[in-house]
């Protein structure tokens, strides 16, 4: 820490260097920490505060050490704290005093705002690529399995049939408002901090609408204090992550659940599959259980974050040095998880044979009995009622419904005629529910239409969105 050399006499303790240093987990900030740079670099050109030959020679440096960077000729040191300062020193290191000029009206804690903030827009938007993957995938199972019959289930007990594109409409839903629960994130953070310097601004005449634009942020921040504090981007970005791991966790929960002897409504492939140490029959949804336990992993991500800024005081702390690691962990932890859950998912089968045998028990079309009963005239509470004594009576004698003959229907009920097969029939259950959201073929062919609409809009425009490159 040489470059508190002016204040402090004695040396900095090898304990604290380690203790204080991110360079272990802040090289992939170096591009973005350079980008930054030039930005700040120009802006100081544009208004007379170093010379355009000062900030042409800082910026043709800036970008060789970038290059050195990434091509690992620069040894990234540990005394010299975080990115920041090793990109300052390797500057200095070459052209001397006028590398000093860089840092002029700026301070590290606007510098590591604006770092961040660059990144985290762009990882938004890989994370988005996987959604609008997995969205698709989703889709095309949908649109090939609009009769495929299944259970549905309320409480892990057989319900009412669907059909299994319904089933993964339902997900799609889900991962549709995560994408734009990202687009908002990434809305949120999209103001730039730099020019905020320590939490004050600074007295040299920057131009932060000029910077800002430089950079790809829709406009400066409107407080320093707030510029250089903010942490609400990271604490969002891990929420929206997190509710992604909640639903990535809960379908991985039903794949294990269907997956399992005792259900087998879904085969897994065995690229995602492995198999017992011991037990030569098993195949074992690993890919699911991990997805589904790493979950955990990004919640406690998202705790560590909120714990941290939760009592700190206007402006930036050393506290907040605590964010990067927590959001690079859940960003990493979620794409690596996508890329195994796409390919999952999109090899996967679904055993209609044995969806259909379900249906077939567990009277999941007591209520369309209830209806019938209701749509001949009876009310609706005591057409319940009769249905609830039918099926106690089907438990006792080890019957389904469509087992019953007419004449022991009309035990309970003169309303009853050879019909009421008809209205029982499992297809015939799942067609008759037409209202919108439903899984009748009609309603699900609208929302696969709707879902294409919305793919073909988000596709362009992610098409549309360049990686942040000021280069």
């Amino acid at each position: 820490m040489q470059y508190f050399s002016g204040r402090f006499k004695e040396k900095a303790s090898n304990l604290i260097l380690d203790f204080h240093s991110t360079i272990n987990f802040e090289e992939r900030l170096a591009y973005y920490d350079i980008m930054g740079s030039i930005a700040h670099v120009r802006g100081l050109g544009k208004q007379g505060i170093v010379s355009n030959d000062e900030a042409t020679l800082i910026e043709k440096t800036l970008r060789e050490i970038l290059e050195d960077i990434e091509n690992k000729k620069i040894k990234l040191l540990v005394e010299y704290e975080d990115i920041h300062m090793n990109v300052e020193k390797n500057l200095i290191d070459r052209i001397g005093d006028i590398g000093k000029k860089l840092h002029t009206g700026r301070s590290r804690n606007d510098q590591t705002a604006v770092d961040l903030k660059l990144y985290l827009k762009d990882e938004i938007k890989k994370i988005q690529s996987y959604l609008i993957e997995t969205i698709e995938i989703l889709n095309n199972i949908a649109k090939e399995n609009k009769k495929t019959f299944m259970p549905g289930f309320t409480h892990l007990q057989k319900a009412q049939p669907i059909c299994f594109s319904h089933y993964v409409l339902g997900y799609i839903e889900m991962f549709k408002r995560d994408y734009k629960r990202l687009e908002n994130a990434f809305n949120m953070m999209n103001v730039c901090p730099l020019g905020s310097a320590a939490l004050a601004g600074t007295s040299y005449p920057l131009d932060m609408e000029y910077t800002s634009e430089l950079l790809g942020f829709e406009r400066p921040v409107w407080n320093s204090l707030d510029g250089v504090s903010d942490r609400d981007h990271v604490m969002e970005l891990i929420s929206a992550l997190s509710i992604i791991m909640v639903h990535l966790s809960r379908f991985c929960e039903e794949i294990i659940i269907y997956c399992s002897n005792d259900f087998g409504y879904l085969e897994m492939s065995d690229a995602f599959s492995t198999g017992s140490s011991i037990m030569p029959q098993k195949k074992n949804p690993d890919a699911a259980e991990l997805i589904r336990g790493k979950s955990g992993r990004v919640f406690g991500d998202l705790m560590g974050i909120l714990t941290t800024m939760k009592g700190i005081p206007l402006a930036y702390n050393k506290d907040m040095q605590e964010d990067k690691e927590a959001v690079f962990d859940a960003l990493d932890t979620v794409k690596s998880c996508f890329s195994v859950f796409n390919g999952m998912i999109k090899t996967m089968k679904p055993n209609k044979k044995r969806m259909l045998e379900a249906c077939q028990s567990g009277f999941i079309n007591a209520t369309d009995v209830a209806d019938y009963l209701t749509n001949k005239g009876m009310s609706f509470r005591d057409a319940y009622k009769i249905v609830g004594s039918i099926v106690s009576d089907c438990i006792d004698k080890d019957k389904s419904l469509e087992e019953m003959n007419l004449e022991e229907y009309k035990n309970f009920s003169d309303l009853f005629e050879e019909d009421i097969y008809n209205e029982i029939n499992i297809e015939n259950c799942v067609e008759k529910r037409t209202t919108k959201g439903g899984p009748a073929e009609k309603s699900i062919s609208l929302h696969i239409e709707d879902v294409e609409k919305f793919l073909k809009k988000e596709i362009e425009i992610l098409k549309n969105y360049k990686l942040n490159d000021i280069f």
